[in-house]
């Protein structure tokens, strides 16, 4: 499987509640070419979002302090931070996904799949994927308000 590169620098906010995982994504993502800031619970990410508006966040969804789901819902109510995509990283099962991505998730991955290194790559292209398709919507309004 090629290992897609990503085009420009790409600012990735982590929100991960667990140290060893948080350290464990913020070195792969670094490794893959990503600028990494990370938040330890809920609140914090919702702050650091608002302040610093990554191109992507992404999002556990056991958190303490606000939960992702009400971070998620959160970022889709603020007009500031509406367009950033998120992927949802959770160790619950996919059961939950359709319903996280009509709420605006980007996308879903079950933290227990991630370990494996074909599963990681899957995770590094859909942020790249995501990222890009934010960028090429954001453009495209340019276009059609002028």
């Amino acid at each position: 499987m090629m290992k897609m590169e990503p085009v420009v620098k790409i600012n990735v906010l982590l929100v991960e509640d667990s140290k060893f995982l948080r350290i464990a994504f913020e070195r792969s993502l670094t490794k893959a070419g990503f600028t990494v800031s990370v938040a330890q619970d809920g609140e914090e990410g919702l702050r650091i979002a608002c302040e610093t508006v990554p191109d992507l966040i992404l999002l556990d969804m056991l958190l303490p302090k606000l939960s992702g789901q009400q971070v998620l819902q959160a970022l889709k109510g603020d007009p500031l931070t509406t367009g950033i995509p998120v992927i949802i990283l959770s160790s619950l099962s996919q059961q939950n996904e359709e319903k996280l991505k009509q709420a605006g998730a980007a996308a879903y991955f079950e933290k227990s799949k991630l370990i494996e290194y074909s599963n990681s790559v899957k995770l590094h292209d859909a942020i790249n994927i995501a990222v890009l398709e934010s960028r090429l919507l954001k453009r495209k309004s340019l276009f059609v308000s002028k």
